[in-house]
């Protein structure tokens, strides 16, 4: 697997950071170090950000148009205030811990998540699905929202499901519907179902 370095639309050298990050605190918009990189995958192209928080993002199929608004999507909420050590480092952790999550390695994720591109009720339905159902395991929409205290919100569980930031890594491709069928996926049903075989839930495709 390999991956290539991407900037953000508009972005600059890292000389230019701290000009950047000036000219976005002036206009009112947030101004985050960050790095990102396309990295390429049995299940497609990822796109994955870092700041110096952590692991800020993950985009399915990230190439093309995808590629571009999801890059115009990021600038728009981090800002251009160039990379940082400790954002490169997030994110080459979440390159070796990603690459051995596809050669079969059970382990959780390690690296450190930043998870302001949530909130809210969404982020308490990621952070319990990222700490309590773990490799190989899944859970339904209504089990989910039992366990953050609200047994009504199955349907508002499958809408943070839609709008998790960090695929794979918040693993809500192990989250099924009550009857057990695998239900919806933001990344597209193929992708959902190689993840579930490559975990041993689903059988692996025979062709």
């Amino acid at each position: 697997m390999t991956d290539t370095t991407v900037e953000p639309p508009g972005g600059a050298p890292d000389g230019q950071a701290g000009r950047n990050a000036s000219a976005a605190t002036a206009s009112g918009a947030p101004a985050t170090a960050s790095a990102r990189a396309v990295r390429e995958t049995p299940i497609g192209p990822l796109l994955l950000a870092a700041t110096d928080k952590g692991l800020v993002n993950v985009v399915f199929h990230a190439e093309g148009r995808t590629l571009e608004k999801a890059l115009t999507r990021l600038s728009g909420r981090l800002g251009t205030a160039g990379r940082s050590p400790a954002a490169d480092a997030h994110l080459a952790t979440a390159v070796t811990e990603l690459d051995r999550y596809f050669d079969g390695a059970t382990g959780p994720f390690t690296v450190p998540l930043d998870w302001s591109l949530t909130g809210g009720f969404h982020e308490r339905v990621l952070r319990e699905l990222a700490a309590g159902v773990p490799y190989g395991t899944t859970v339904g929409y209504q089990d989910l929202a039992l366990r953050v205290g609200d047994g009504g919100a199955a349907r508002a569980v499958g809408l943070a499901m839609g709008a998790n930031p960090l695929p794979v890594v918040v693993p809500c491709h192990r989250v099924l519907e009550s009857s057990g069928a695998i239900g919806g996926f933001g990344g597209g049903l193929e992708t959902k179902r190689s993840l579930l075989a490559l975990e041993g839930i689903l059988p692996q495709p025979l062709f």
